[in-house]
């Protein structure tokens, strides 16, 4: 069926017609993407301006207008339907008649209805009011009744905003950073919302209003491609969910990939990251050049009365550079900070002598020196670089190198430059292997940037440590790197190492700091991974890192790119709890490099207070504990902790004795997860006392509170002995509490994984488990442990987001580790309870 067929259908059929013909329509196959909307906004034209044709008894004086979206064609299968009645006050009864016999069909078709009835003069007033109608009847378009009444809102409309624009805009800017703040960018949102979102459709639309204003435009290159891929994006949307939402959710990215043919829900986000960061940037030129406009118009009145009416003077009046103090635009003056590349109003831009045909090494240049001076580089600057930009020399030239350090050092300043030369493919002129990473989703809750930002995200955190290395520019080149091979299939850390050695030697880098920046991107995780998940007191622990290592000077840039690594990738990521572990490992690192090799750790005797609270549990026969800070907080005096301010406490020391007996971690972590305590390490060791027969279990954990102050330790105890004893069912409380919350539609989490971690220890076998957080986790791998026959001499707990990755240092009854076989059907047989 043609589009001239669907309409002549709807016309023919009233209401109903119109809804069948609406629902062929959205089932065409062959018909989708700009052609779809615009046929169903034809449709929709020719229906409600049936509905105007029989119930308009004179046309003159009374018109139906689409607004908005409507009024740009731009339909999606669950749009609203934004109308204006336009009228010229002559009869109003009639007109409200009018009114309800186009309103209520609509409303009987369940489609969503703006709507409004205003004379012009009403319609200019709200408008001067309410900057969102005014940029809404800025796309007013005729639908039926009298054309001149139309025209004559639109001529009028235009003519408002182009004469309050300069009151106008700064209100409008105002608006979008509200908005921004409140929804985010899109560009980075794993859940984004196409519309409202930074770098969304509201954003395009903005675009076109400030276009209209005729102060300023965007650079339009892209822009129109980027806007219709937004918008097919939220039609599929529309078609999948049934709904009219904005929202691309996690569950439905699958089907609205399919929808659109691509290949898979990644492929999807790239392509909605690319084009809002196409906006995006559009309208950063955009304000930059708003403001600029605004500022000379500012300037212009002030000029003309300090120089007053003395034409004979203002035709001589030149100051400085040629600036005209009387009429026409003043030219800008020119400061210079590189080589070729100057700063003129508050931009950088190329000097008139610069050659970017013959100069490589230009655009990093240009990019370094408006980095350092926090300025913006032109759009016209960035353009001419593209368009002339010669192949670099293999390896680069030295000041390449040093340009490019420069530029990654810079702070945050370095964000916006890189984004600059990103939107005109600079960067992956310069460096190819960027594509792979540019743009790409990270479906990862930890995560809060895609790969390419957070690389640059990276690099400014690293920018702020470089005085505590010896090689800045490794830690910031490794910044930029050390995710490079997420682009590619496998571990990324291997693939990373591959390319950061083809890079690092393409720019210029020797062999020997080829091999530490080589080894940086290949074990960017070892130190946070190692820290918080093996025990550092186990030698073996330690001496994997040094030999992984190689070198003191290796280290102490691995040590600082883990912190800057984890500080961008989002608060979930690191921690004074997981600063002080991987300075604690670092420090153990650096006594082996020195010549203390750590010795094999012997048992030691209990301290004074583990042997008074072992005495005691063994005279009780039941447990006894003691709650106290951890020595870092204790020892800092209350004027170092106010300025520190940490809003995440190191935790507390939970120090607990019992009779030997099986149990005792799944209750003591079931017994914490009822109250709410984050375990942060556990540690158990089987004390034997002098003259007593049997032995008493000692259990050394670190915990901290999820919200609210710790329970007292007599409660803690009380539930302790009811959960030995039987008497108070863990599983079933645990189970209550998670019952009690509401089910939150989301996400289904990937299944949990359990292995054997190979020569991890020469004294336990390592369980690793990743698994799903939630109440009670620990409280089930430890009964899960005891049933399986083992015991628990450690665990290493760590929570990233919603995923735990947790440790656990295992033995036999007679503390030897376990045979690889029985290691590894331990390790099954945990992997299905937890999947259970």
């Amino acid at each position: 069926m043609t589009g001239t067929d669907v309409r002549t259908d709807a016309e023919d059929s009233g209401p109903s017609g119109y809804a069948a013909a609406r629902l062929r329509l959205l089932q065409e196959e062959a018909r989708s993407g700009p052609p779809r909307r615009t046929a169903l906004a034809e449709l929709t034209d020719d229906w409600l301006g049936g509905l105007f044709a029989a119930g308009a008894c004179e046309p003159h004086g009374v018109s139906l207008v689409a607004v908005g979206g409507y009024g740009r064609g731009e339909l999606s299968p669950r749009s609203d339907l934004d109308l204006l009645l336009l009228h010229d006050g002559s009869d109003q009864e009639a007109v409200a008649t009018l009114a309800d016999r186009i309103w209520y069909p609509v409303w009987d078709l369940g489609l969503a209805l703006d709507h409004s009835v205003r004379t012009p003069a009403e319609a200019r007033k709200t408008a001067g009011e309410d900057l969102k109608v005014q940029l809404g009847l800025l796309d007013a378009r005729h639908i039926a009744g009298d054309p001149g009444l139309t025209a004559g809102l639109r001529t009028a409309v235009l003519a408002d905003w182009r004469n309050q624009a300069p009151k106008r805009l700064p209100e409008l800017q105002e608006l979008c950073a509200e908005r921004a703040e409140r929804q985010g960018e899109l560009q980075y949102l794993l859940e984004p919302d196409l519309k409202e979102a930074r770098g969304g459709l509201r954003d395009a639309t903005m675009l076109r209003a400030v276009a209209a204003s005729w102060l300023a435009d965007a650079p339009r290159e892209g822009l129109a491609d980027a806007r219709r891929s937004l918008l097919d994006v939220r039609d599929a949307l529309h078609l999948t969910t049934g709904r009219a939402t904005d929202r691309l959710a996690l569950q439905e990215q699958d089907q609205v990939a399919a929808e659109l043919g691509l290949l898979d829900a990644d492929t999807l986000l790239r392509q909605v990251y690319e084009a809002a960061r196409v906006i995006s940037y559009a309208s950063d030129v955009t304000w930059r050049e708003v403001g600029r406009v605004l500022r000379s118009r500012a300037v212009r009145p002030r000029l003309r009365k300090l120089v007053g009416d003395r034409s004979d003077f203002l035709r001589r009046a030149v100051v400085g550079d040629g600036r005209a103090l009387g009429g026409g635009k003043p030219v800008a003056e020119r400061s210079p900070l590189a080589e070729g590349v100057v700063e003129q109003d508050g931009e950088v831009v190329l000097a008139r002598a610069a050659k970017p045909d013959r100069d490589p090494v230009l655009p990093l240049r240009a990019a370094a020196a408006a980095a350092q001076a926090g300025l913006p580089l032109s759009l016209h600057a960035v353009r001419r670089l593209a368009a002339a930009a010669r192949p670099m020399p293999t390896p680069w030239p030295a000041e390449a190198r040093e340009q490019l350090v420069t530029l990654l050092g810079s702070g945050r300043p370095t964000v916006d430059v890189w984004e600059a030369l990103e939107a005109e493919g600079l960067i992956t002129h310069l460096l190819p292997d960027w594509e792979r990473v540019r743009c790409r989703p990270q479906r990862n809750a930890v995560h809060i940037w895609t790969v390419d930002r957070h690389l640059i995200e990276t690099a400014v955190r690293a920018s702020e440590l470089t005085r505590r290395v010896h090689r800045p520019d490794l830690l910031l080149v490794a910044a930029l790197l050390h995710d490079i091979g997420k682009g590619w299939p496998g571990d990324h850390s291997v693939a990373g190492e591959i390319i950061a050695k083809d890079v690092a030697a393409r720019i210029g880098f020797d062999r020997e700091d080829v091999a530490v920046l080589s080894t940086l991107v290949r074990h960017h995780l070892l130190l946070v991974d190692t820290a918080t998940r093996r025990d550092l007191e186990d030698p073996a622990t330690v001496r994997s890192v040094a030999d992984a290592v190689g070198s003191p000077g290796t280290l102490e840039l691995l040590h600082a790119l883990t912190e800057s690594d984890a500080l961008a990738t989002g608060p979930a990521a690191w921690s004074s709890w997981r600063a002080s572990l991987v300075s604690e490992l670092v420090k153990r690192v650096e006594a082996v490099f020195a010549g203390d090799a750590p010795e094999e750790p012997e048992p030691g005797d209990p301290s004074a207070e583990q042997e008074r609270l072992a005495i005691e549990a063994f005279r009780t026969g039941g447990p006894v504990l003691s709650l106290r800070a951890q020595p870092d907080g204790a020892t800092a005096d209350a004027e170092e902790k106010e300025e520190k301010a940490d809003p995440e406490p190191l935790g507390v020391e939970l120090l607990i004795a019992v009779p030997d007996q099986e149990g005792v971690v799944p209750a003591v972590a079931g017994i914490l997860a009822m109250h709410r305590l984050t375990v942060r390490t556990a540690e158990l060791r089987a004390l034997d006392l002098p003259d007593v027969e049997g032995s008493v279990l000692l259990l050394n954990w670190r915990v901290a509170a999820e919200y609210g102050s710790l329970p007292q330790a007599a409660r803690l105890r009380s539930d302790l002995v009811r959960a030995l004893d039987g008497s108070l069912d863990i599983a079933g409380r645990l189970a209550e509490r998670d019952a009690a919350y509401p089910r939150r539609r989301g996400v289904v989490a990937p299944p949990p994984r359990v292995t054997v971690a190979a020569a991890a220890s020469r004294h336990a076998t390592v369980i690793e488990v990743r698994a799903q957080d939630a109440p009670g986790l620990l409280h089930r791998i430890g009964r899960a442990l005891e049933e399986a026959g083992v015991r628990v001499r450690s665990a290493h707990v760590s929570t990233l987001g919603a995923n735990a990755v947790d440790a656990f240092y295992v033995t036999g009854s007679k503390g030897a580790p376990l045979p690889g076989d029985e290691a590894a059907s331990v390790a099954r047989k945990l992997e299905e309870t937890l999947r259970g």
